[in-house]
């Protein structure tokens, strides 16, 4: 029987964006918003997430040729194409893989009323919201304008049925946001509501940390994708590139 999974599935996240940099410091001098003039589809890599980038293609292209991504596939938000370029340009893919591809189910959660706060801000500017989100749970609240983790499950559902369908057996890397990682792993592994919020609350995932699954065909019923790691920062500290992350708390571009 012939698999629906990819081989192999990288999914990560992009590298340190100028968002996150506007971020650190409005929490650092406790500022309700977030000081950043791009669109959240247009926020770039900071210098620091350029070089998270290139270290993750150097890692990528240290494989064997034999077990690099043939098909890379991102988020259309700039700092995650930006991300996935700058990982084909350092070497990373195997020499039959197709160019980056863009997918817009893997961008962003969408914030709506709440982009650009700090969690601070949403208390005091939205505190209607604040209390929706404790009585709902992150994982159902639903901002105005915006998306629920729920919302972006939903689309990545389709995501996932498209790799199966045009993927299947391929290597697969995946460039994204925190929320679409954490998202994506609660599909492949089939989790729940408090499995997925348990991981969240562990700590954040890492600027260009790897998650990566490999197929097991013993894993009932027909073969499935088993867990080899998550928020693999390693390829970072190997190159001498400081290993970031960004808290869910702060609502901006991420």
């Amino acid at each position: 029987m012939r698999s629906r999974w990819p081989e192999r599935l990288w999914i990560v996240r992009h590298g340190q964006s100028a968002g996150n940099v506007a971020r650190d410091r409005a929490h650092a001098d406790g500022l309700a918003r977030i000081d950043i003039a791009d669109r959240d589809v247009d926020v770039p890599l900071s210098r620091l997430g350029e070089e998270q980038s290139r270290a993750l293609g150097t890692w990528f292209a240290s494989l064997p040729v034999a077990e690099r991504p043939q098909i890379l596939l991102s988020s259309p938000y700039a700092r995650a194409r930006a991300t996935a370029r700058l990982v084909a340009e350092a070497g990373g893919l195997a020499p039959d893989a197709v160019q980056p591809t863009a997918d817009e189910r893997l961008r962003e959660r969408e914030f709506g009323i709440l982009d650009r706060l700090t969690g601070s801000g949403i208390r005091e500017l939205h505190p209607e919201q604040a209390q929706y989100r404790r009585e709902l749970g992150k994982f159902y609240h639903r901002p105005p304008g915006g998306e629920s983790w729920c919302d972006v499950i939903l689309r990545l559902r389709s995501a996932l049925d498209t790799i199966s369908l045009h993927y299947a057996g391929k290597r697969v890397l995946i460039v994204g946001h925190q929320v679409v990682v954490l998202c994506l792993r609660y599909l492949v592994e089939d989790m729940t509501e408090d499995a997925l919020m348990a991981i969240d609350a562990e700590g954040d995932v890492a600027n260009c940390g790897v998650t990566e699954y490999r197929f097991d065909p013993t894993l009932p019923p027909d073969g499935a994708l088993r867990l080899v790691r998550y928020n693999f920062a390693t390829p970072l500290e190997q190159a001498g590139a400081p290993v970031t992350s960004s808290p869910e708390a702060a609502v901006a571009a991420r």
